[in-house]
């Protein structure tokens, strides 16, 4: 699932939230909007198979099924926020729900696979539009217990439509074929913006003098996309080794770019600086980015290898991935309470590493034996009580890691920080999908990924352990 343990505190506001006179409503446009982003973050996972022989995919295309969505997302949703705050939540809500719906339906109607690329990134520019200000129009529209209330309920939501992604999805797929899975979000998105438009009340946050870092925004898209080009490109021999290193450079360049732009926008930044001036947030931001591309790497590519080779059906394959957002969503709310006695460090450290333990179990599979039972699922819920254990106590961590005027952009940057993550680690997986007809090369290579996001585990522990420090000690 797409959802990430910091994407709460975009609720904080900085003015006093009043009580709205439509809380149920409110809060349904919100979970309605936001569950566009998290099914379509998932739901495509359990169509790769099927997009392959539909479009006659490289493993280069099948990578950019997923990283066309997550690239947009990624790199635009703090600029998202930011322009909810100034121009309006419920508006810029409103125009992510178009955008996504419009995509939506191009994906559906692609007649070749660059239109539906076309379609992905639209659905992720939407979606860095209307998930940042869904959680913003909670903040404003609740205070004290009632606004925790009302993100408690949001967050249980995307965890059920996350969850739900990959099993209505590999239905639709088994029965229907690729098409269908992107118009189920046309009644849900009319719905959320039917009720946003009747009930929810507008609200921004401007300050005076504000601006919008457009140029910090454009320049880290464009440093992301040729770095993800670059990654992804690498897996097919035929690219020019020359060029590969060309784009390379040229990403690196624009992320370095992107750092001096926001050492000189000061507070409008979308990623202040100062926030890195203590050891913890410095740890926090290492751990969500290894141990999220550890995640995210797992969540395309187990779909994918149980259908292709284990022979499973779209359904059953959603079906295995079922553990993950029960346990975690199950979990998360028992270790708040744990992290509040033991503190975070322990717990962060530990739960990666029960993750990266997991992870490593997959590299058992055979050709002949992908037992779902002895095989499949004790992995997976190692993995997923190894996230139940971390994600409560990062999401307090970052917040108290900074001061309260920079709580918003810490998480807003952690959110961001942890779908780049996945990002990166889908544009790897190309040399997994390189693997052609071959089983055995496909199991390998499925080995070696297992073991590499097993080693990202592990060092997203070590940054854990040796960062972290105790509140109040720097």
């Amino acid at each position: 699932m797409n959802q990430t343990p910091s994407d709460p505190a975009y609720a904080n506001s900085k003015r006093e939230a009043g009580a709205t006179a439509h809380p149920i409503a409110t809060i349904a446009a919100t979970i309605l909007g936001s569950s566009l982003a998290f099914i379509d973050g998932s739901v495509v996972n359990v169509a790769l198979p099927t997009l392959a022989r539909a479009f006659d995919a490289s493993p280069a295309d099948l990578s950019w099924t997923i990283n066309a969505y997550l690239l947009p997302l990624g790199a635009l949703i703090l600029l998202g926020g930011a322009a909810g705050d100034h121009f309006g939540r419920r508006r810029l809500f409103q125009l992510g729900i178009v955008l996504f719906l419009i995509a939506s339906v191009l994906c559906a109607v692609a007649p070749s696979l660059d239109l539906l690329l076309a379609g992905r990134g639209l659905q992720g520019l939407g979606a860095a539009l209307l998930l940042p200000n869904s959680l913003a129009l909670l903040g404003a529209s609740f205070s004290g217990k009632e606004r925790g209330r009302a993100i408690g309920t949001w967050a249980a939501a995307g965890a059920i439509a996350g969850a739900a992604g990959p099993l209505i999805g590999g239905w639709i797929v088994d029965h229907f074929g690729w098409r269908p899975i992107f118009l189920v979000n046309l009644p849900i998105g009319a719905g959320a913006a039917w009720l946003a438009a009747r009930y929810v009340d507008e609200s921004r946050e401007r300050r005076e003098g504000a601006r919008l870092d457009w140029s910090g925004g454009i320049v880290v898209t464009l440093g992301l996309g040729l770095l993800v080009w670059a990654l992804t490109a690498a897996a097919d021999p035929a690219t020019p080794r020359g060029v590969l290193l060309a784009v390379l450079l040229m990403g690196i360049a624009n992320i370095a770019l992107f750092t001096w732009i926001e050492a000189r926008q000061g507070i409008d930044a979308l990623m202040p600086l100062g926030l890195f001036g203590t050891a913890t947030f410095a740890g926090l931001s290492l751990l969500t980015f290894f141990l999220y591309a550890a995640l995210g790497g797992l969540i395309v590519l187990l779909p994918f290898v149980l259908i292709r080779v284990g022979g499973y059906s779209g359904v059953e394959a959603g079906a295995a991935m079922l553990p993950l957002p029960i346990v975690i969503g199950a979990g998360s709310r028992l270790m708040g309470s744990v992290a509040a006695k033991l503190g975070g460090r322990l717990l962060l450290s530990s739960g990666a590493l029960v993750v990266a333990a997991g992870l490593a179990l997959y590299a058992r599979i055979g050709a002949g034996d992908i037992d779902y039972w002895r095989n499949i699922l004790p992995p997976t819920l190692l993995v997923a009580i190894g996230m139940a254990i971390c994600v409560a106590p990062l999401t307090t961590l970052v917040m108290g890691s900074v001061d309260a005027d920079h709580v918003g952009a810490a998480s807003g940057f952690n959110s961001a920080l942890a779908r780049i993550g996945g990002l990166i680690a889908t544009a790897l997986l190309g040399f997994v999908f390189a693997a052609g007809d071959s089983d055995a090369l496909l199991l390998g290579r499925v080995h070696a990924a297992a073991l590499a996001g097993a080693a990202c585990s592990a060092f997203a522990a070590v940054c854990a352990f040796a960062l972290i420090r105790k509140p109040g000690s720097g």
